[in-house]
């Protein structure tokens, strides 16, 4: 008996389509056992990094670059970590201040830490929680014994805000740092100067009365 053209078509036709699909799954069994070896999976996590620190000059690598220097000029034999602190929590990152491992050098009696701390009173500029970390360094370098260098730029310091009339918040805890180390040859500058401002004779007579020696 003999098979019709359209019937020999129908025949190929599903044929072509079992190879094809044989095929398929012996491709598929391949891979079994080794995905991991056919797909490139990437993950991107963002950070979002907050750092209250400053720049340049009060980077934290430039002040932890000073503060080797100044550990080698005073023969400080253990010097300090001034790493600052961190704090993370999900997908955000704090960095805080590395002045605040200054100010505990300070504290401890740490004279490269000092010589930061007097550069940091110095600095006109603003600074992240600035008021507070420049009371702080003020009330620190108060408690500790510094060299008459030292204490001669701070002098200078507190004699040149008071006689620009530049007194931020504070400049009350410089006033007492200046009481405690003494005004000495400056204090005849501060008795010339004349303001209408209430709070620089107010500074002026409080210095007159207690910052003479």
């Amino acid at each position: 008996m003999s098979i019709g053209p359209l019937r020999c078509l129908l025949i190929a036709a599903y044929n072509t389509r079992l190879e094809r699909t044989r095929h398929e799954r012996a491709s598929l069994l391949s891979c079994v056992g080794e995905p991991l070896k056919r797909i490139n999976v990437r993950c991107f996590s963002i950070i979002m990094l907050t750092d209250y620190n400053g720049s340049g000059f009060w980077s934290v690598d430039e002040v932890r670059s000073r503060y080797a220097v100044y550990v080698s000029k005073y023969g400080i034999v253990a010097p300090r970590d001034l790493a600052p602190g961190v704090h993370a929590k999900d997908n955000k990152q704090w960095i805080y201040p590395v002045m605040d491992r200054v100010i505990e050098g300070i504290e401890s009696g740490d004279l490269a830490c000092a010589e930061i701390g007097i550069e940091f009173i110095e600095e006109d500029a603003s600074f992240a929680f600035g008021r507070i970390l420049k009371s702080n360094t003020a009330r620190a370098l108060r408690r500790i014994s510094l060299t008459e260098e030292q204490k001669e730029r701070i002098r200078r310091r507190v004699v040149g805000m008071l006689k620009a009339g530049y007194l931020p918040r504070e400049y009350r805890q410089y006033a007492k740092l200046a009481r405690k180390i003494g005004l000495g040859e400056w204090l005849p500058q501060i008795k010339e100067r004349a303001s209408d401002n209430p709070w620089v004779q107010r500074y002026c007579n409080y210095f007159e009365e207690h910052a003479s020696h």
